[in-house]
């Protein structure tokens, strides 16, 4: 079993933890935002000079595999409201477009149709084009599980397909390509 739900979350000047245990929410709120997640009713956060600690009430494989859930998502919400995410996506094939205006994404993937998508409004969404490199879709916000969520929904409009590349993919993502057919003599 993993030991993540041990370590203590390091909490950095100006963001502030508070646990409520009547709703079992544990707020966070620093510099960029506020951040809410609800716990199970079993597990207790505390607060230790510089970090939090979250205590598991047994060692039940259920409350183990939640121990270290509970802990990395409250890391994430530190981190999120002190610094912030950001998740680029990549638009490769001949003819795709990205434009942004607002919180509404426009997608141009080879259809018949524009794709327009709305973006949550915790969410800042650009969308990018230079010369000589494919266009670029950045979203930023504090949320890392709504980032992941609206990154994926993207990426499902035009999966990466195996042979030529072609598709929407995380800057960087490795993609392994198939030969195609080869003709017999």
């Amino acid at each position: 079993m993993s030991r993540i739900g041990r370590n203590p979350v390091q909490v950095p000047k100006g963001v502030t933890i508070t646990f409520n245990e009547g709703d079992r929410k544990v707020s966070v709120k620093g510099p960029k935002g506020e951040l809410y997640q609800t716990l199970d009713p079993d597990f207790k956060v505390e607060q230790e000079n510089e970090a939090v600690v979250v205590h598991r009430p047994s060692e039940q494989k259920r409350h183990k595999a939640m121990h270290g859930l509970y802990r990395s998502l409250i890391a994430n919400m530190v981190t999120g409201v002190n610094t912030g995410y950001s998740q680029q996506l990549e638009l490769v094939g001949v003819g795709f477009k990205a434009t942004a205006q607002g919180n509404i994404l426009e997608l141009s993937l080879g259809y018949s149709h524009n794709i327009f998508i709305e973006v949550p409004s915790e969410l800042k969404v650009q969308a990018i084009t230079e010369k000589g490199s494919n266009p670029t879709i950045i979203l930023e916000g504090i949320d890392k599980q709504l980032i992941g969520h609206i990154a994926a929904k993207i990426k499902s409009l035009r999966k990466v397909e195996p042979y030529k590349g072609k598709g929407i993919r995380v800057k960087g993502e490795f993609v392994r390509r198939k030969a195609g057919k080869s003709a017999s003599k």
